[in-house]
């Protein structure tokens, strides 16, 4: 198999491919945040009931990540991604006939372990097909996938919910990952490590760079993802805004995560990714800060400001992560480094900004989220690697 040698043609086609995957992958995460209003009136739980859908989808995440790290490279980065979309397929199927609010939390933990195998496959998929020096572009111009599902899934969602009930948005998805899972097994050919070194486990849980890695993308994602599972919640539970109003509040305020996303690629490949990723993550902490603190009326402006920056350290952190771990390490680097942050951060730090909810209020949770994320950034100056 060859590399491309650029980003045109036929390279530009199987990346945009990859895009729509990384798209509906994280779409199906994230749907149940602006719809979690309607499920909590329906089978009348506590915020903190609600949130803990996303412990058990972060948690199945992060086992489907781990495994995928371990076992993706000799099974084939192409055949793990097919029985993702087929499993997403399955229990997107099956969720309509829930009635048990209990059962939700399994189907959650289903949905976590099909979407979990994703990245860490797709990952080495890119460095495999792409020079090099194409990396931070292709992988920036990929991750848009998920900025542009945070932007448009709260407008999918009011659009769908005008159509069709809660239940009938999972039916649509079962179709679309059938129809992908399909398209994908002509799309390229297959990608495996064969040999992976028997030692390799221990020597990457021995490197300081995998933990800094793993702390920085667990409040990264709490400050996008944890922030948005539960500000549909904090807009109409706490601030008695219509659900409407909150998920348009909510679509719009991520409007300029896209442009920051596709500029990404381009600093990448011409300034330090250190001098990119740290003033990406202090602002995005103190902005989340700000998040707590402001009244209803500027709450747009902030949630606008706190999604641009903190959308920007997600394709700069998977290039360093790229750049850390050799080919034989990165697959299961990344995964490991996914699956706990995914768990602390679109799963307990969801679950605790509800708990804070029930307890006392969403903003005070916020607040402190927002101090330990400013706190965090200061790692990535420890990372030698980049240097």
């Amino acid at each position: 198999m060859g590399r491309y040698s650029n980003l045109r043609g036929r390279a530009l086609l199987f990346l945009l491919f990859l895009w729509l995957l990384w798209f509906l992958n994280f779409s199906v995460r994230i749907i149940l945040s602006p719809i979690l209003p309607v499920i909590e009136d329906e089978f009348v739980v506590t915020h903190a009931q609600a949130s803990g859908i996303f412990i058990f989808l972060s948690v199945g995440y992060g086992v489907s990540v781990i495994l995928s790290g371990f076992f993706s490279g000799r099974f084939g980065y192409k055949k793990s991604i097919i029985f993702s979309l087929l499993l997403l397929s399955l229990a997107t199927f099956l969720i309509p006939f829930v009635h048990s609010f209990v059962l939700l939390y399994l189907f959650a933990f289903v949905l976590g372990l099909a979407v979990g195998t994703y990245i860490p496959s797709v990952i080495p998929l890119i460095t495999e097909y792409y020079s090099e020096k194409d990396w931070g572009k292709a992988i920036s111009i990929h991750d848009t996938g998920a900025s542009i599902s945070i932007l448009a899934i709260p407008f999918v969602a009011i659009a769908l919910l005008g159509l069709l009930p809660w239940r009938g948005i999972f039916v649509v998805f079962a179709c679309i990952f059938l129809a992908c899972a399909i398209v994908l097994c002509f799309a390229c050919s297959e990608v495996k490590i064969v040999n992976l070194p028997r030692a390799m486990f221990r020597d990457i849980v021995k490197m300081r760079s995998l933990w800094i890695m793993t702390v920085l993308f667990a409040f990264g994602v709490g400050a996008n993802l944890g922030i948005y599972s539960i500000i549909p919640l904090y807009l109409t539970k706490e601030l008695h805004l219509n659900i409407g109003y909150a998920n348009s509040v909510l679509g719009v305020s991520r409007l300029g995560s896209v442009g920051v996303a596709i500029s990404c690629g381009f600093l990448i490949d011409r300034f330090n990714l250190k001098r990119i990723m740290f003033p990406m993550m202090a602002v995005a902490g103190v902005f989340t800060v700000f998040m707590g603190l402001v009244s209803v009326r500027h709450m747009g402006i902030v949630l606008f400001l706190q999604a641009v920056f903190i959308t920007g350290f997600f394709p700069v952190g998977l290039v360093a992560i790229a750049k850390i771990f050799n080919r034989e390490m990165r697959g299961l680097a990344t995964g490991m480094i996914l699956a706990a942050s995914m768990v602390v951060g679109s799963g307990i730090v969801p679950w605790l900004l509800g708990v804070s909810g029930d307890l006392y209020s969403f903003r005070l949770g916020i607040i402190i989220l927002g101090l330990l994320t400013t706190a965090a950034s200061t790692l990535i100056l420890r990372l030698k690697e980049l240097d």
